[in-house]
């Protein structure tokens, strides 16, 4: 497991290691887990959406297209990307990343 100084023991808690992914912030309307194949993603074309997307990198990276720059997303991270940004998703490895995606409405 890759850790790094952002994971810390909630107290009360034994063998037990803990980071902050994200905080409070809009309404959650759906979430789901994706398995992105080398040279995998979406859409092929940039899109946007009036809702907004919370990914959540939980092995690989994952490289997020924002109109004209992108942002490396790497295991446990996070990434909130805005609807009204053009915007996809991609697999940044050579092996496979799995991320969780959830959709939140502002």
């Amino acid at each position: 497991i890759l850790m790094n100084e952002d994971f810390k023991t909630p107290p009360g808690h034994v063998n037990f290691l803990a980071k902050r992914l994200f905080g409070a912030g809009g309404t959650i309307v759906d979430g789901a887990v994706a398995y992105l194949a080398p040279g995998g993603g979406g859409p092929v074309e940039m899109h946007t959406h009036a809702t907004d997307h919370l990914f959540i990198v939980v092995s690989g990276e994952a490289r997020v297209l924002l109109g004209d720059g992108e942002v490396i997303v790497r295991a446990n991270e996070s990434f909130l990307v805005k609807g009204n940004v053009p915007h996809s998703v991609w697999n940044n490895t050579d092996g496979e990343t799995v991320m969780i995606g959830i959709t939140v409405a502002g």
